[in-house]
């Protein structure tokens, strides 16, 4: 659905220049949602707005089903940018509008019969939940109503894909979650597209597919949650998932140990239904090893649950490997620490 080859952006002239994406490539699938991830100033803002060419790449290719967009004049842009809903972070909401009229203000301009607006418009408050709030104005709603508004504005024109720009960072934990849940709803009910940019892996963990992690301009590490989430790659990665682990896996080993002599320190990664398994104290039972949790969360990655523990296993060399492969052998993922 979203295809980018050699995204290159540059700003200012000569010795003034900065490259905000450099050779950047990247393929949203149709129908999923796709996260982009990175720091401050790593090019998220920039990625996303090449997309719909609110920022013109100074090199490469955009392609959004099956058109480039580069090559559009602007009439024809215009026509195809209407296939891309966007929302921002901070709501982008006319101030005099009420949430009615916010909502219908793309049919107004392409110039929509005013029956028909009132049918898409109700069908879309009655979609994000305002009903009660459709004749209210901007600043008597709450960040999580307003961000309510800007999704239905967005779908106005029945978009095939979906931009999300920072959209839950200026909310709380709670209405963050409540619009993330209707994002993942709409895009089972419509099968949109959905492509956002966050600094925050909870919001990649809680409703995406796939994700990108951005730095310096670039696509580091790409692939589904699961795989990036449970076994970064790139250190940019690692930071973001180090982050957000409870208790933090950079702890010193010497820590971990807490004064014991432990045979070896493993990670052990579960994935599904294997997470909710005793597969551990089956597996130490049958080859006599002790062992101590150091370490331990259970979670889920949208739909999927995962648990990760540190391990202290104390045994004999052989008892020890003979766990290892053992776990090993029951498809979970086992690092040992040195």
């Amino acid at each position: 659905m979203i295809q980018l080859t050699n995204i290159t952006k540059v700003y200012g002239k000569k010795k003034k220049q900065t490259t905000a994406l450099s050779e950047l490539n990247l393929h949203v699938k149709k129908g999923e949602i796709f996260g982009v991830i990175g720091h401050s100033g790593a090019g998220k803002s920039t990625l996303i707005r090449c997309i719909n060419l609110l920022e013109r790449p100074t090199d490469g290719e955009v392609w959004v089903g099956g058109v480039e967009l580069t090559q559009l004049g602007k009439k024809e842009l215009q026509q195809h940018r209407g296939k891309i809903g966007m929302i921002f972070q901070h709501f982008n909401l006319l101030s005099s509008a009420t949430v009615y009229d916010n909502i219908a203000f793309p049919l107004t301009l392409r110039g929509t019969a005013k029956h028909e607006i009132k049918r898409k418009v109700d069908e879309l408050i009655h979609l994000v939940g305002l009903q009660e709030h459709q004749s209210k104005y901007p600043a008597q709603l709450s960040g999580g109503q307003k961000q309510r508004v800007g999704i239905a504005r967005a779908l106005a024109n029945d978009p095939d894909v979906l931009l999300c720009d920072e959209a839950t960072s200026a909310l709380d934990p709670q209405t963050t979650d409540s619009i993330l849940s209707l994002l993942l709803d709409i895009n089972k009910r419509f099968n949109l597209t959905i492509m956002l940019i966050t600094h925050e892996m909870h919001v990649i963990q809680s409703i995406c597919d796939r994700v990108g992690v951005i730095h310096d301009g670039g696509i580091v590490e790409v692939g589904p949650v699961t795989e990036v989430f449970l076994k970064p790659k790139h250190p940019i990665t690692k930071e973001f998932v180090n982050r957000d682990s409870i208790g933090g896996d950079d702890m010193k080993l010497s820590e971990l140990r807490s004064g014991q002599q432990w045979t070896r320190l493993v990670k052990i990664t579960y994935l599904g239904a294997k997470t909710y398994e005793s597969t551990l104290s089956q597996v130490v039972r049958e080859t006599g090893v002790d062992f101590a949790i150091l370490q331990g969360e259970i979670s889920t990655i949208k739909d999927t649950p995962y648990g990760k523990m540190t391990v202290a296993l104390k045994g004999t060399d052989e008892a020890v490997q003979r766990t290892i492969l053992m776990l090993k052998e029951h498809d979970l993922d086992v690092e040992v620490m040195e």
